[in-house]
């Protein structure tokens, strides 16, 4: 059984409650309120293996300083803080903690990153072929474009794919996500997509992971976790 601490009660947190049983995991508090680093700090929670934070970017930092500082591994799914990542890296290495962040915990995404980069590697030789990621997500999500979609980019940059990639996004709707990355020449056109229907794989996702950084210390990602 792992226990865990909820950080965050939105849509997001109230799936990952729902389905923690089903992961041989169990709650042990959740934290809501508007300053929960406070709470974080001084609330008893009793045993406790990992925090999962999906609450908003600029809290990441605070939440995190707090957790670490009582030894708590954490799992961040909260997305659009990553000019805070070298701090947030700091203080994980000063407190000896477990985190696996992350900005996508579907597991068919990480298998689709792998399937664009195979594409990226194979097209930055050809120099006609342009390349373009275009994300799509409810109306309440914040960050533009999605920590998935840099995510994707950053993949191809990785393997050689050294051209501009355009990059865009829309908010519409209930949309749970959707992402296309296309690859155009002058003749023919490859598109690859990715389409969430169900929220819930989120919280399968970062359940699994709370499961998998169980004892386990350093910064980590899904890759990782793969």
């Amino acid at each position: 059984m792992t226990n865990l601490v909820l950080v965050g009660h939105g849509r997001m947190g109230q799936l990952v409650e729902r389905w923690a049983g089903a992961h041989d995991c169990r709650i042990a508090g959740i934290v809501t309120d508007g300053s929960p680093a406070g709470s974080l700090r001084s609330h008893d929670f009793g045993e406790v293996d990992c925090a999962i934070d999906f609450s908003v970017a600029t809290a990441v930092r605070t939440n995190l300083d707090a957790m670490a500082s009582r030894g708590w591994n954490v799992v961040i799914g909260t997305t659009g803080w990553d000019h805070e990542g070298a701090a947030c890296r700091e203080i994980v290495d000063r407190a000896g903690v477990g985190v696996l962040a992350a900005a996508n915990f579907s597991m068919g995404m990480h298998v689709f990153r792998r399937v664009v980069q195979e594409a990226a590697r194979r097209f930055s030789s050809m120099p006609d072929v342009g390349a373009w990621i275009h994300e799509s997500h409810h109306r309440a999500k914040k960050d533009a474009p999605s920590g998935t979609a840099l995510l994707l980019e950053s993949a191809m940059i990785e393997v050689g794919y050294g051209r501009a990639v355009d990059v865009s996004s829309t908010r519409a709707g209930s949309i749970p996500g959707t992402h296309e990355v296309g690859f155009d020449a002058a003749a023919e056109t490859v598109t690859l997509t990715h389409t969430v229907r169900d929220r819930a794989v989120f919280a399968h996702g970062a359940l699994e992971a709370a499961k998998w950084l169980k004892g386990r210390r350093g910064w980590f990602t899904m890759s990782d976790m793969f």
